[in-house]
C-alpha cells in the first residue's frame, strides 16, 4: 500500500491511498470492458458507387495546410450514447461516422453542380446555413457552379434558380428569415426529382425541419431508384428542437435567449399589477424545449405547461389553486406556456378539428388567448370583487424572425462545412449533426423518423418543477 500526500490551497491535507493493479487485474478488466464493447455496430450511411476517387483539392488549400490527424478515417465513428450501466452483461451499441474532410473525394469540384433549398417555417440561422453552403463549396473545394431554390419544395419546379456566390451572400448570416424565400407544401416528388436531374443538380442540401426531412427521404430514395448519381443531405432546422439523435437543432438556442425578453416583460407587467398575470406563449407544437429552458434560465417564471405533460385547471393540485396560493404570497404569478400544450382541452367545432395547414398538421388554436380568458373567467367567478389582470404576450414571430445569436452562427456553420465534406466524399442520404458534442452523418431516414421530445421523468424536468415549485399535476383530487 502506497501514500501520497498532497499539499491543497486553504485546505486540510489529505492522504490518498493508491492499490496498485496486478498484470491479471488489468488483463481481465481490460477482457471484460471490450467484451462489452464488441456489441457495438455502426450505422452504414449510403454512398455514390459511379463517381471515383481523387485527392482532396484541401491538400492544395494555401489557407488549410492539412495536419496530421485533420482528414477523417473511416474507422473513426461517434458513439451514439457515452453513458452505459457497466454492470450490465450484455447491451447492444452503435456508431456513426465521425463527419469531417476525407482524405479523398468523389466529386471533381468543376463538374459540381449544387442546389440548395429551404423549407418550412424560419428559423434563426437559416441564411447562416445558406452563407456557410456557399463560401464552403466555393472556398473549400472550388465549386462554382451553386443555385439557390427559391420558395421551398415547390421552388424546383415552379420557379428559377438563383445563382449564388461568396459576394452575394457575404452578409447574409446577419439577416433574419431566409432570403431564398421559403414555404409549406408544394412537394411533388417526380417534380422534384425530374428538376433536379432536367437541371443537372449532383449535390442537393435541404434545409428544414422533421416535415422536410420526411421529403427529403423520399427525394433520396426516388433519386436512388433513377440511378442518378446525386448527393442528397438535409440539414435540420427546426427552433423546436424536436429532431432527434442530434444534440440541438440550429436556431433553438438563440429562441431560448429571445424568450427571456417575453418573459421579463410579462414579470413586469404582473408584478406592477394588482393580482397581476403574466403569460407568455412559446412555440413548441410537440415539445416543450423552448418554454423549459426558457424557464430555467430566467427563473421568473411559475409554471411552465408543456406539451409532453398533461396538466388540470380546477380541484385539489390544480393549476387554479396553484396559481391562486402563488398571487396570494407574492402578489402576482408568471405562466409559461408551449403552443401545443393543452390543445385538448380548448374546445373546437367540426371545422377546426378538420383543418389541416400545407404541410398536413393539425392547426392549432391559440392557447394563449384561450388561457387569458379562462383564467379571468376563473377570478370572476371566485373573486368577484377583486381586481384581477392577465397580461398576455405572444412574441413567436420576433423570435423566429431574428438573425442567429454567436453560438447558434458557429453552430450553423459547423454543421454547413460538416454536410458539404460528406457529400465530396460520396456520402448521401444523410444529415450531419452533433452527437454527445462530436459531429456525426447520420442516415437520413433515422432522423426523420425520430421525435426529441422533453423527458418529464428525467433530471431537467426535476429542476423546472423545483425552481417553479408547480404541482406535478399527476392526480387530481
Amino acid at each position: 500500500l502506497k501514500h501520497t500526500r498532497l499539499r491543497l490551497p486553504r485546505l486540510h491535507r489529505v492522504t490518498i491511498s493508491f492499490l496498485p493493479l496486478s498484470k491479471a487485474d488489468v488483463t481481465i478488466s481490460s477482457l471484460r470492458y471490450h467484451r462489452r464493447m464488441a456489441a457495438t455496430s455502426i450505422r452504414k450511411l449510403p454512398s455514390l458507387s459511379g463517381l471515383h476517387h481523387r485527392r482532396n483539392p484541401l491538400d492544395e488549400n494555401p489557407f488549410f495546410r492539412p495536419s496530421d490527424g485533420f482528414y477523417i478515417n473511416p474507422s473513426d465513428v461517434i458513439l451514439s450514447q457515452v453513458a452505459y450501466d457497466f454492470s450490465a452483461q450484455s447491451q447492444s451499441r452503435f456508431a456513426y461516422h465521425r463527419a469531417g474532410p476525407r482524405r479523398e473525394i468523389m466529386y471533381e469540384p468543376s463538374d459540381v453542380k449544387a442546389a440548395i433549398v429551404t423549407c418550412g417555417g424560419l428559423c434563426p440561422g437559416m441564411n447562416t446555413v445558406i452563407r456557410e453552403l456557399v463560401v464552403g463549396l466555393w472556398e473549400l473545394y472550388g465549386v462554382k457552379e451553386i443555385y439557390g431554390i427559391p420558395a421551398g419544395y415547390r421552388g424546383f419546379y415552379s420557379m428559377e434558380a438563383v445563382k449564388l456566390n461568396p459576394k452575394i451572400v457575404h452578409d447574409w448570416h446577419k439577416k433574419g428569415g431566409t432570403v431564398l424565400a421559403t414555404s409549406r407544401g408544394g412537394f411533388h416528388l417526380n417534380k422534384i426529382v425530374d428538376a433536379i436531374q432536367l437541371n443537372g443538380y449532383n449535390q442537393v442540401y435541404i434545409i428544414g425541419g422533421d416535415g422536410t426531412m420526411r421529403g427529403a427521404v423520399e427525394i433520396f430514395k426516388e433519386v436512388s431508384r433513377r440511378k442518378l448519381e446525386v448527393g442528397i443531405t438535409g440539414i435540420p432546422k427546426t427552433v423546436d428542437n424536436d429532431v432527434g439523435i442530434i444534440d440541438r437543432s440550429f436556431g433553438f438556442q438563440t429562441a431560448v435567449e429571445m424568450a427571456q425578453g417575453a418573459i421579463s416583460a410579462a414579470h413586469v407587467e404582473a408584478e406592477s399589477a394588482v393580482n397581476g398575470i403574466g403569460l407568455v406563449k412559446l412555440m413548441g407544437r410537440s415539445t416543450g424545449h423552448i418554454a423549459l429552458h426558457a424557464t430555467l434560465s430566467s427563473r421568473d417564471v411559475d409554471c411552465c405547461l408543456i406539451p409532453e405533460m398533461d396538466f388540470y385547471l380546477e380541484g385539489k393540485g390544480g393549476l387554479f389553486e396553484f396559481l391562486e396560493k402563488r398571487i396570494r404570497e407574492r402578489g402576482h404569478a408568471v405562466l409559461v406556456v408551449a403552443e401545443g400544450a393543452g390543445q385538448e382541452m380548448i374546445p373546437r367545432n367540426e371545422s377546426q378539428k378538420q383543418e389541416r395547414d400545407e404541410s398536413g398538421n393539425l392547426v392549432f388554436l391559440d392557447v394563449g388567448s384561450w388561457f387569458k380568458s379562462v383564467l379571468k373567467e376563473w377570478w370572476g367567478r371566485e373573486h368577484p370583487d377583486e381586481l384581477f389582470t392577465v397580461k398576455y404576450i405572444d412574441p413567436t414571430y420576433m423570435i423566429r424572425a431574428v438573425p442567429a445569436n454567436a453560438t447558434d452562427n458557429l453552430y450553423c456553420t459547423l454543421l454547413a462545412h460538416s454536410a458539404i465534406h460528406g457529400v465530396m466524399a460520396g456520402y448521401t442520404g444523410f444529415v450531419p449533426g452533433p452527437i454527445n458534442g462530436n459531429y456525426a452523418y447520420i442516415p437520413l431516414e433515422e432522423v426523420a423518423q425520430s421525435k426529441n421530445e422533453v423527458n418529464t421523468s428525467d433530471h431537467k424536468w426535476a429542476w423546472v418543477r423545483s425552481v417553479t415549485n408547480q404541482p406535478d399535476f399527476e392526480t387530481k383530487v
